[in-house]
């Protein structure tokens, strides 16, 4: 099964976060699945660490690093994706968690997110 990780959910994974979930650990971990990673991630990373961000605790760059040596797959922003984004109801406003949700629903994949107004897209959005 293919999971996109939100940005919060892929830095506690390459971290081995206590605020990881089991839940979240068992479908990353699961031997079928297929683990994404999207651009709109290392670009909110190295936007958000630029800034001192301290939720943003490494770069882009070392992210980067962290998501192929973990085996995770990456995902480009396609001119589908940005387009859905304008389809997408207005209740949360956050534009990186939006494109996220975009990919998603076009690809289509299971994202993984611990944000309550992400899950509210969509039922193939996993709230962990």
């Amino acid at each position: 099964m293919n999971f996109l990780l939100d940005t919060h959910v892929a830095l506690w994974a390459i971290t081995d976060s206590p605020r990881l979930s089991a839940k979240a650990r068992e479908f990353i971990l699961a031997p079928r699945s297929i683990i994404w990673i999207s651009s709109v991630t290392v670009w909110e990373i190295a936007i958000k660490h630029s800034l001192g961000r301290g939720d943003m605790p490494i770069s882009g760059e070392k992210a980067v690093q962290y998501f192929r040596l973990a085996g995770y797959q990456f995902i480009a922003i396609e001119p589908e994706h940005a387009a859905m984004v304008e389809k997408l109801s207005k209740h949360h406003q956050d534009p990186f968690d939006r494109l996220l949700v975009a990919q998603a629903l076009v690809e289509p994949m299971h994202l993984l997110t611990h944000d309550e107004m992400v899950a509210r897209y969509s039922d193939t959005i996993e709230l962990i």
